[in-house]
């Protein structure tokens, strides 16, 4: 059974910046390759975000900078990218005057992921349309959920389709199969301030008042390989 097709393909070098669109990604068990790879990170350990938890620090602004891999060398640290979509010269020192914090750096991975939760989030663009519509009047486009890829689903998909798919594995391409475990708990990361998006409070009161909090599919990688925009994603047969 057909899914839908892939639409957009995003990755996040640097964990709570904005990311970079691309045409095309390798995916292994850790999901897209490069994925995340790079956060900032403070001297106690924790990982700028959104949210202050045991290892995530708030660190706002973090989202009105993007970063991205120059000429998709993943051998390299990633570049990041200040408001005005303008490379800087050393990640680190601008992030200390940018944050006005002295004791925070880019770090590569270590034994502790980056990830919030599971390797790889996909959101429908049957959900995406529909907080447009209820969300009338507040600038939402994908950026605000961060997913790795956006599936352009059927007419007539109803929103939330992400939930019929917990539990399943699905084939994108020919080769890349994701098994879908659970959704994302949504927190203010979703009302911040992007280039192009305000920010707003109504996106997160809007989630949790109709699906609790809860927004895309995150999966597992059980099968590697490389995705295409434009890829048939479909439920793999057993």
């Amino acid at each position: 059974m057909r899914l839908g097709t892939v639409e957009r393909i995003w990755r996040y070098p640097i964990k709570s910046t904005g990311g970079e669109r691309l045409a095309s990604a390798d995916v292994d068990e850790r999901g897209l390759a490069g994925d995340r790879l790079y956060a900032v990170r403070d001297a106690e350990g924790r990982f700028g975000s959104g949210k202050n938890t045991r290892r995530f620090r708030r660190m706002p602004g973090l989202l009105r900078l993007r970063s991205r891999y120059p000429q998709a060398d993943l051998l390299t640290e990633p570049e990041l990218l200040d408001p005005a979509g303008v490379p800087v010269a050393d990640a680190t020192a601008y992030l200390r005057h940018y944050l006005q914090r002295q004791d925070v750096e880019v770090a590569r991975e270590g034994a502790v992921s980056h990830f919030d939760q599971l390797a790889l989030s996909v959101l429908s663009t049957a959900t995406l349309d529909w907080l447009r519509i209820t969300l009338a009047g507040t600038p939402v486009d994908e950026r605000r959920f961060r997913p790795n890829l956006l599936i352009r689903t059927p007419p007539g998909t109803p929103a939330f389709v992400e939930d019929q798919w917990l539990g399943s594995t699905v084939r994108i391409g020919t080769a890349v199969c994701v098994t879908f475990v659970r959704s994302s708990e949504r927190c203010v990361m979703v009302n911040e301030s992007q280039p192009g998006l305000p920010h707003s409070p109504f996106v997160l009161k809007t989630i949790a008042r109709t699906h609790a909090m809860r927004l895309d599919a995150l999966g597992t990688v059980t099968a590697p390989g490389t995705i295409t925009a434009g890829d048939p994603v479909t439920v793999a047969q057993p």
